[in-house]
């Protein structure tokens, strides 16, 4: 039997872009600008040039520089400290691995470490600082969001309505996440995307980080300095009427052109009691039609909300 809090959420393709969630931002973590230490860093003195790091890179953006050494993009890199978490120290002397490479080659043999390893831990974890450090918080999926106190995407979503009430009958909620790996986000896209919502005059939630960037979550406005930072995605999250979801559609499709990444919709409406879903219809008249892979929240959360 289902619960009143039962609610669907579709994902759904429109032009390049898809359907879906988001994150939070810090304000600490430290910066040392004069000796170049910006972001997640490769140190040339250990770095042997086994190129392990550039395969689990999410970005594709470390590389082998001119003298055979890795350097990261720091332009590109979004801080999720991947590289950094994933490959072990092998802990070995950088002399020691050339010594054996260059033996090696006498015999025409090559020295290949293994994959999930950088020989002589050349990976610098850095310290971030603002507004730096809001790319490790919307990119570090290990990482509770300080604004939110929620891990990983930095909202509880709304996904989780029986739970957190956010949407009762006759709303509509909308995620646009922006940004996938190998391509990013900037917070000046996001933000084109909040500012052509913003003037439909939707509910941004208050609990999602995205909207604690914003100057005016009336005009969706964000902060100057967060602007050119770089995220693997980031999350919008709305609630408006079921009848207005032709046109916050209309609305993405028509501003996703102007932005240099993909975005992703999620739709959720709460169940009726005879089972039906009240967004199809919607989304059907706006001419799009819903991807297969839905979610369906089955009531099971505790304590479930009290309410319509």
């Amino acid at each position: 039997m289902m619960g009143d809090n039962l609610i669907k959420k579709h994902s759904l393709k429109i032009s390049n872009f898809w359907i879906q969630f988001l994150p939070c931002l810090p304000n600490r973590l430290v910066l040392d600008r004069e000796k170049g230490k910006i972001g997640m860093e490769i140190d040339k003195k250990k770095c042997v040039g086994c190129g392990n790091c550039h395969v689990v890179c999410t970005m594709g953006v470390i590389y082998l520089d001119e003298d055979g050494k890795s350097v990261v993009n720091q332009d590109e890199c979004v801080e999720c400290f991947t590289c950094y978490r994933v490959l072990r120290n092998e802990g070995h002397r950088p002399w020691f691995v050339r010594a054996i490479r260059k033996v090696l080659s006498l015999f025409r043999l090559g020295y290949l470490a293994e994959v999930d390893v950088c020989p002589t831990g050349a990976l610098t974890s850095p310290q971030l600082e603002w507004p730096r450090s809001i790319r490790a918080v919307f990119s570090d999926p290990t990482t509770v969001h300080p604004c939110t106190g929620v891990s990983g995407r930095g909202t509880d979503e709304i996904k989780t309505n029986d739970v957190t009430g956010r949407l009762r009958k006759g709303e509509a909620g909308l995620v646009v996440e922006m940004g996938r790996p190998g391509i990013g986000a900037y917070f000046r896209d996001i933000e084109k995307v909040a500012m052509a919502l913003a003037k439909l005059k939707p509910h941004f939630e208050k609990e999602n980080p995205v909207t604690q960037l914003m100057v005016n979550p009336e005009t969706g406005k964000f902060k100057d300095e967060v602007l050119n930072e770089k995220v693997l995605s980031a999350i919008i999250e709305i609630k408006t009427t079921l009848e207005r979801i032709p046109e916050f559609l209309h609305t993405l499709e028509k501003v996703q052109k102007e932005v240099d990444t993909v975005i992703s919709v999620g739709i959720a409406s709460k169940c009726l009691s005879d089972g039906t879903i009240p967004h199809e219809e919607w989304v059907r008249r706006a001419g799009y039609n819903l991807s297969t892979n839905g979610k369906t929240n089955i009531g099971l959360g505790y304590p479930l909300f009290q309410g319509d």
